[in-house]
């Protein structure tokens, strides 16, 4: 690291352009999968799209000092997940075509019996590689990929952990059961979640697209889960409160350790336009990136991440990467 020129030009195929780190304190999973996605694909190429991306970013960062240092690496993509996303996606797609013409048959339970048992396979491979760094002392992110891929490691993290919160930041609630048949849908992920013990509390933000299914649930789990809808957000904006104090109510349903689920839909769709289910509204850049700054200075710990549902263009996969950055960032920063 000490040869290293951060005023330079970074070093292509490396995360954020840093040279390779054997030691690193945080350690990213790439999970290129979109097995379920329900609109529109592309998130599985999301991993190496925003690993090229993260090469053009500046290493100085405005509140954390000598940021070029901080201990990252990203494990090599897949190939393996990437060729079973591809045969299994194809499957998928049939039986969601069936599904809205209304022409579901027998076949199509073979076939959703076929991913649940590939999606579970899937939860269980994270789950042991995130145990492994865990062992190790090191902080464990997924980079996906749909939404549905971080339950491994939410799953090793409630092994680890007696007690911890989740801060969703989501356009959609993700509270469904098994949607379209899928067991573990991108649309389950805060579902499946609830089924931890140490899942003490999601906490959502920027919730404006769900359904009546999911607004029982969420009063089911009152307690559980605190939803700040986005609607609600903007109107407190409009009549007067400023960000800090609800970023401040926020914070004060969270636990001391944090998990933050990021989903880039949860943005405004200028943001990451390519997103598979973007929906209209959402937080600016600067205010996500506030939120997670207000956390850390509560002296919350953030225990993981996740970043999801990326589109493969240039421009979303250059906000992601710039998202990465941030939360690697903040999250070493809270340790």
């Amino acid at each position: 690291m000490s040869a290293f020129d951060h005023n330079g030009p970074g070093i292509k195929g490396n995360l954020f352009g840093l040279p390779e780190n054997f030691d690193a304190q945080l350690v990213i999973i790439p999970v290129p999968w979109e097995v379920t996605v329900t609109y529109r694909e592309g998130t599985a190429s999301a991993p190496a799209a925003i690993l090229q991306a993260s090469n053009q970013i500046d290493l100085y960062h405005h509140f954390i000092n000598e940021a070029w240092k901080i201990p990252v690496a990203m494990l090599p993509i897949p190939e393996r997940l990437l060729a079973e996303n591809a045969t299994l996606r194809s499957l998928a797609r049939t039986h969601i075509q069936a599904l809205e013409t209304g022409t579901d048959s027998e076949s199509g339970k073979i076939v959703v019996s076929k991913i649940n048992e590939a999606c579970e396979n899937l939860n269980i491979y994270i789950k042991s590689q995130a145990q492994n760094f865990l062992r190790a002392g090191k902080v464990v992110a997924v980079l996906g990929g749909d939404h549905s891929t971080p339950l491994g490691l939410l799953r090793a993290l409630a092994e680890k952990y007696e007690r911890f919160g989740i801060l969703q930041i989501d356009a959609h609630a993700d509270l469904r059961k098994s949607y379209e048949g899928f067991t573990y849908s991108h649309g389950s992920i805060m579902y499946n979640a609830l089924k931890l013990p140490a899942v003490s509390c999601i906490v959502q933000v920027a919730i404006r697209d769900y359904c009546q299914e999911e607004v029982q649930m969420m009063q089911r789990a009152v307690g559980r889960v605190k939803t700040f809808f986005d609607p609600d957000l903007k109107a407190q904006l409009a009549e007067g409160n400023n960000w800090k104090l609800i970023c401040d109510k926020i914070i004060s349903e969270l636990p001391p350790l944090v998990y933050i689920s990021f989903d880039v839909d949860g943005l405004k769709p200028n943001l990451c336009p390519n997103t598979g289910t973007p929906v209209p509204g959402g937080l600016e850049y600067e205010q996500v990136i506030y939120l997670i700054q207000q956390l850390v200075k509560s002296e919350r710990k953030i225990i993981g991440f996740d970043l999801c549902e990326t589109g493969a263009q240039e421009w979303d996969a250059s906000v992601s990467a710039r998202i990465l950055w941030e939360l690697s960032q903040f999250t070493l920063a809270s340790q």
